[in-house]
């Protein structure tokens, strides 16, 4: 946590130092050079990949206000699926999968916001608030389902899903596992002076370092993948009572995963919170994103079950008894 924070707050207030945190934070290729000093710098990196620049503020602007978007309409329908509905007038699935994120028009523009993610680090960091927007993809893509009339449009649609969740676990760690090596790096190493990233280190530089232990490809991702093709095969073979029931654990046991992610990065961006001594803009609203994100799984998940207990209720018959008046001598 407090490698993390440390990072977040900068390292120097000069223009060459912060020159350098970037150039690191955004390294997509470390060297190991050899080295005859084993017991003071047993490992020597340098940064072997050059940072294009960030794009403009103003698209980064741009992505905060559609991620505002996503989670807001992500919001809205699940409060609509739990109220029943005769209180509320829906304007039915057809139009919601055009609003929310998992959606075949909402979909394309959250892999184009996370694919350029690397360079997106103003208004909105991708870096650190980018498994923010991949959550609230995986949990609309689990609470709603994708509604066709022809089973062929169906499987293209649903299979687009699939491709978006994987595709979008895959631009997230492109942009999130350097700015964690880089963490990492400044964390745990010590600047040589031979270059302007030349690090000492005592134990090997992993991908993704050792402070951060979410990834976007992941068992979640993987989980979901699999939900969602199980859907899939549901809807275009019939629901027997084995398929019923594997989709029904793919599905809690995706539920299960994306709660723990939840949690998770809401706790890290909490904890970074509370070391930041300043009050870090950047961490403050990270900490509140993965909250408002968190929030929305456990909604999720208690329309999930408030809707199973209203079908087993509906399920149940009223016992009877089998003697009758008349039967009694």
């Amino acid at each position: 946590m407090s490698a993390a924070a440390a990072v977040w707050r900068g390292h120097g207030t000069t223009t060459t130092t912060i020159n350098i945190t970037r150039q690191i934070l955004k390294c997509t290729r470390w060297q190991l050079e050899e080295t005859t000093d084993f017991i003071t710098c047993p490992y020597h990196y340098y940064c072997d990949s050059a940072y294009p620049g960030d794009l403009s503020p103003a698209i980064g602007a741009l992505v905060a206000a559609f991620a505002a978007y996503c989670l807001l309409t992500t919001f809205f329908f699940t409060i609509l699926d739990i109220v029943p509905r005769g209180a509320i007038n829906s304007n039915g699935n057809t139009r919601r999968k055009y609003m929310v994120p998992s959606g075949p028009f909402l979909l394309p523009i959250v892999l184009l916001a996370l694919a350029k993610g690397q360079r997106i680090n103003a208004v909105f960091p991708v870096s650190r608030l980018g498994p923010a927007l991949l959550l609230t993809l995986q949990a609309s893509a689990l609470a709603f389902r994708n509604e066709a009339d022809g089973d062929l449009r169906y499987a293209v649609l649903e299979a687009s899903t699939v491709s978006g969740i994987l595709h979008a676990a895959l631009y997230l760690d492109a942009a999130v596992l350097p700015f964690y090596t880089g963490t990492d790096a400044l964390r745990w190493s010590r600047f040589s002076g031979e270059c302007a990233t030349c690090l000492c280190r005592m134990d090997p530089l992993v991908v993704g370092g050792n402070t951060v232990a979410y990834r976007g490809l992941s068992k979640t991702a993987l989980a979901i993948i699999f939900a969602l093709c199980s859907r899939m095969v549901c809807r275009i073979y019939g629901e027997e009572r084995v398929s019923a029931w594997t989709r029904s654990a793919l599905e809690v046991a995706s539920w299960v995963f994306v709660a723990g992610d939840a949690v998770y990065l809401a706790g890290w961006a909490f904890a970074a919170a509370a070391e930041e001594e300043e009050g870090g803009v950047v961490i403050v609203v990270a900490a509140a994103a993965y909250a408002l994100v968190a929030g929305l799984v456990f909604l999720c998940i208690f329309g999930k079950v408030y809707k199973f207990l209203a079908w087993v209720e509906t399920r149940q018959v009223p016992w009877k008894p089998s003697v009758s008046c008349h039967n009694v001598v």
